[in-house]
């Protein structure tokens, strides 16, 4: 699909047109204008300077490109006010259909086993912002939590906390490991979420110096987990979320947002 984007000058006085392709599906875009559609129809909205569509087509190329909203409004023909509302508009659309922990859950009981594990969303914050910055990953952003299914499909998606917090703190914090603990499922997760209990499995530490069981314990851990990093490699192909330039208060909806195109059937 091409879309017509404009990018301003070194100088910024002129904006000069190029044409952009953005490599998402025809169906993925027609989804996501239905469901911006049906909003229209909820909320009675009167005429609009862009069709549903090209709603639709305006939201997707902030998620999946990144680009400013100054290239963006231009290249659609509205003001950067006016395109920052669709897009905000799109985003809660698309957020409401993620599902929830306990739903991600439903059907998964003592025979099942998930993958849990956390990512950092990097942002531009500046260094005066503390609680952002992760000493891990040496950056500031935000702490995502996922829990995804042992093919490495994501199931659930948590909202985001700052950059510095613990994985585990995040995990206990949206209730993944009471939950999955009241389910009796088996949780496989890194060093990280060392100390969690109930039913959360992590690899032992030291392992070269124990005996050879705990090292195969370690190897079959290792690849069981293996296919959870799919869940992350999915989301940060919608590179908003490789570098986020929004506030943080917005990115636990633009992730729930991608999940939901993700569940729609666009894999990256």
């Amino acid at each position: 699909m091409v879309i017509s984007l404009n990018t301003p000058t070194a100088g910024g006085a002129s904006l000069v047109p190029y044409p952009s392709t953005l490599d998402v599906r025809h169906e993925l875009v027609e989804h996501v204008s239905w469901l911006i559609y049906a909003r229209r129809c909820e909320r009675r909205t009167r005429w609009r300077k862009l069709s549903c569509f090209r709603q639709a087509q305006l939201a997707l190329a902030y998620l999946r490109k990144n680009e400013t909203l100054a290239q963006l409004s231009a290249g659609f023909g509205v003001s950067e006010a006016t395109a920052w509302r669709y897009v905000d508009e799109a985003v809660d659309v698309l957020a409401a259909w993620a599902p929830g922990l306990r739903e991600a859950l439903t059907g998964r009981g003592e025979d099942d086993f998930v993958i849990l594990d956390g990512t950092l969303i990097p942002t531009d914050r500046v260094a005066a912002d503390e609680p952002y910055y992760s000493q891990k990953h040496k950056k500031h952003g935000m702490n995502v939590q996922v829990v995804a299914a042992p093919d490495g499909t994501p199931l659930w998606f948590s909202r985001a906390l700052p950059g510095r917090t613990h994985d585990l703190t995040a995990a206990r914090a949206h209730g993944v490991i009471e939950n999955c603990h009241t389910r009796q499922i088996l949780v496989l997760a890194d060093r990280a979420y060392q100390g969690a209990g109930a039913t959360v499995r992590t690899p032992y530490y030291h392992h070269h110096e124990l005996p050879e069981h705990y090292q195969q314990y370690n190897r079959d851990h290792a690849r069981l987990r293996a296919p959870g990093e799919r869940a992350f490699a999915q989301l940060k192909t919608w590179r908003l979320l490789r570098r986020a330039r929004c506030s943080t208060n917005r990115i636990g909806r633009i992730v729930a947002a991608v999940h939901t195109l993700l569940i729609c059937g666009y894999g990256g």
